[in-house]
């Protein structure tokens, strides 16, 4: 018995995804429920210091991988950090997106990381015999040390992260720590990214979840070249109260655009909170070009206002939480590389809620007679986003 009944879906490399909410709802996995198992962080001050103390405290090795890793002081002070446990002898690993990651500034961190001894990687950088591989990329941010510890979710390594260096219009973002056979099961994720194999090892995909309070979900496994997204309409289809959902990009195909327009037409309270202003301007217009049916439905959509949105979370009724790297938009559910915590309990889920309800405080409901209030500009900008949607 396979973990989700995914035979539905089809391999990593064939297939389709479920074409029902009957179908994705397969998808969600049988937990049990636990309490309090889990770190939440909103702060990036507060997430770094935990992190380098981790890496401080570190015994035995240390895997860690990031989208963006900038080489300001956020990041010198993980190089510093990093540095410091392999020259003590560590087996140290740090896997960074080529893209992401990848500019010219970071050259004397990474001399700095290869010189102390840390074993340091590219992520797919860009190859004229395979150039297609490139437009993948690794979405994930993930720390595991001693396989007792591991942080994952939305946050990049970088000031604009911090209130101490940024300030007050900080990037909002959502990260979380789990340990114990959560993070045994993270390095299984890792290795595979790191060895660059195509098949998740086994160790990493537990059969039979029922005893665990939660998974780490990639974007796409063994079963299933569409996890993410199956994981998701079969956990909205599923609802019976709320679906609260944050996303910076929007626009994740019409399996999950169903079930968020079916599940609100039967009375669920579906709530979606996206920035006001898009990162790529482009970026917002696409997600926009999505409200006219999700508002017909009676989807609620909030857009965020003091400052950058960058958290990807999921509350589902009082039962499941989701925090991790992937957007709700077609690259994080189709093309990149992701990882998020499914959980399965009360106090992440409470807290989770909190602070949703905290965010859209901050946030402008858009309502259907506001959206067709809109202006011809904003309608042919949404037209452009339409364009992108469709492209992607």
């Amino acid at each position: 018995m396979s973990l989700f009944s995914e035979e539905q879906g089809g391999s990593v490399h064939g297939g389709t995804p479920p074409s029902t909410q009957a179908d994705a709802s397969l998808c969600v996995p049988e937990l049990r429920e636990g309490r309090g198992a889990f770190r939440l962080f909103v702060e990036g001050d507060a997430l770094f210091d935990a992190m380098i103390a981790a890496i401080e405290n570190a015994r035995r090795d240390i895997r860690m991988e990031s989208y963006i890793f900038a080489a300001d002081e956020v990041g010198a002070r993980f190089v510093a950090a990093l540095a410091a446990k392999a020259r003590a002898g560590l087996d140290v690993r740090l896997h960074l997106d080529a893209f992401g990651a990848g500019q010219r500034s970071f050259q004397n961190l990474q001399r700095e990381l290869e010189g102390s001894g840390v074993q340091f990687r590219w992520f797919r950088p860009f190859g004229a015999l395979h150039p297609l591989q490139y437009l993948q990329r690794n979405h994930r941010k993930l720390l595991i040390v001693d396989d007792g510890d591991a942080f994952l979710g939305g946050f990049n390594i970088r000031r604009l992260n911090s209130r101490r260096l940024h300030g007050e219009t900080r990037q909002r973002d959502t990260h979380v720590r789990v340990s114990g056979p959560l993070a045994k099961l993270a390095i299984g994720h890792f290795d595979r990214l790191w060895h660059d194999a195509h098949q998740f090892p086994a160790s990493a995909i537990p059969e039979d979840p029922k005893n665990m309070e939660a998974l780490l979900v990639p974007s796409y496994s063994r079963h299933c070249q569409h996890r993410l997204a199956c994981l998701h309409a079969g956990l909205i289809a599923k609802a019976q109260a709320h679906v609260y959902l944050t996303s910076p990009y929007f626009g994740p195909g019409i399996m999950i655009d169903q079930a968020l327009q079916t599940a609100a037409m039967r009375g669920v309270d579906v709530r979606l909170l996206v920035p006001r202003r898009g990162d790529p301007l482009v970026a917002g217009w696409a997600t926009k070009a999505a409200y006219a049916l999700l508002l017909t439905a009676g989807v609620r959509i909030y857009e965020y206002l003091p400052r950058q949105l960058h958290a990807k979370t999921s509350v589902i009724d009082a039962t499941w939480s989701i925090v991790g790297s992937a957007n709700l938009d077609y690259l994080s559910l189709f093309v990149n590389q992701e990882l998020v915590l499914l959980a399965r309990d009360q106090t992440l889920t409470e807290q989770l809620q909190a602070q949703y309800m905290d965010d859209i405080a901050e946030a402008e409901e858009i309502t259907l007679s506001i959206w067709h209030r809109r202006g011809w500009r904003a309608r042919g900008l949404e037209a452009i986003g339409w364009t992108a949607r469709q492209l992607l």
